[in-house]
């Protein structure tokens, strides 16, 4: 079993996706993001933000893992301990994981799996080949 941490995550995005931590922000030194490798599409963030910016009573810096999710899903998860609206993200779109051991690792990686499914390249529908006229 992996940890829900963030150094656990970090060996998972690299073990399972294949991916490294890329930090870009000089002012934000320990937020990074993951990316697929074929489209370079981000499907995974994690960062250390106040426990107030995503909703908790606390200044305490908590980190937590930002993940792309089916839009249906987010109102349901959010009723559950642990899942907020994402953070510095399209909260349509994204939602946020608090990695304090509230959210079950198996629930962690079900929600990476579709974060990288939905950030996968989209398929290009084959083009109608016209009759020709005769």
């Amino acid at each position: 079993m992996m940890k829900t941490d963030k150094n656990g995550l970090i060996e998972l995005f690299r073990q399972v996706y294949s991916t490294e931590a890329e930090y870009l922000w000089e002012d934000t030194p320990d937020a990074c993001v993951f990316r697929r490798q074929d489209n370079r599409k981000w499907f995974g963030v994690i960062l250390c933000v106040s426990g107030k910016r995503i909703g908790l009573e606390t200044d305490d810096m908590v980190d937590i893992l930002d993940v792309k999710c089916e839009p249906l899903m987010i109102g349901s998860l959010l009723e559950k301990p642990g899942y907020f609206l994402a953070y510095h993200m399209n909260k349509k779109h994204w939602l946020t994981i608090l990695l304090d051991g509230s959210v079950p690792e198996e629930d962690i990686r079900f929600l990476l799996d579709m974060s990288y499914t939905l950030t996968a390249p989209k398929r290009r529908k084959k083009p109608v080949l016209e009759a020709s006229a005769e």
